[in-house]
């Protein structure tokens, strides 16, 4: 578990206890409270959350069905790692989501919801050196894009699909030349939204998600 990312918090509002667990933790992997490897135990993420082991037991429960976690033989769960294979599969599914966001930005974006993009892209494009600071500033980005979007049943698609790619590890801003390139990608995406041309908007998106996997490969046979 990382001693820097984010504390461990629950929000309660409209939904079951057990439910309101489960969002918390799936908020701490796509924040890397939790990374592949580390050991999720009842009784500590119980504490941790100032609630009983029965809802945690629950929220555990849903965190194996979708696949993000696997038993850890009686000692709680262990995050897991994505092979290559779902790799593939996970970026396949982005590109086409992402996509979708875009297109739908591009018709429904409010022209304050364009600034805050604007506004995102200037930051990401001042924080070349933080990897770290970079993949925070993406995800703030895509998130913005995605909520422009109006479409609730592509937010919750999107939802799970950010907590897997949080399973990746390493971000691949991190790799070298990533962060410029990624940069002016988003920064053609923005305008293509800003101009109301959504196959273009979604065709930027599509070639950036694709250069994010190309780059997320190379990382992986580098080492």
């Amino acid at each position: 578990m990382s001693s820097e990312a984010p504390t461990l918090t629950i929000d309660r509002d409209n939904v079951s206890l057990g439910e309101a667990v489960f969002r918390a933790l799936c908020q701490a992997l796509e924040n890397g409270v939790y990374r592949s490897g580390d050991r999720l135990r009842e009784d500590e993420v119980a504490q941790k959350l100032s609630v009983s082991r029965t809802p945690v037991r629950e929220a555990f429960g849903k965190l194996v069905a979708k696949g993000w976690v696997q038993p850890a033989g009686g000692r709680g769960l262990i995050v897991r790692s994505l092979d290559q294979s779902e790799i593939l599969e996970l970026y396949a599914m982005r590109e086409i989501l992402e996509g979708a966001a875009a297109r739908l930005a591009a018709q429904y974006a409010a022209p304050a919801e364009i600034a805050a993009l604007r506004d995102i892209h200037a930051r990401f494009a001042n924080g070349m050196n933080d990897a770290a600071e970079l993949a925070r500033l993406n995800r703030l980005m895509h998130g913005a894009i995605q909520r422009a979007a109006r479409n609730r049943y592509l937010d919750a698609a999107l939802a799970d699909m950010h907590v897997a790619i949080a399973l990746l590890g390493t971000t691949t801003f991190a790799a070298e030349g990533r962060p410029t390139s990624a940069a002016a990608e988003h920064g053609e995406l923005i305008e293509a939204i800003a101009a109301r041309d959504p196959d273009r908007a979604e065709s930027i998106a599509r070639a950036h998600i694709r250069e994010a996997l190309r780059t997320r490969l190379g990382m992986r046979l580098t080492g």
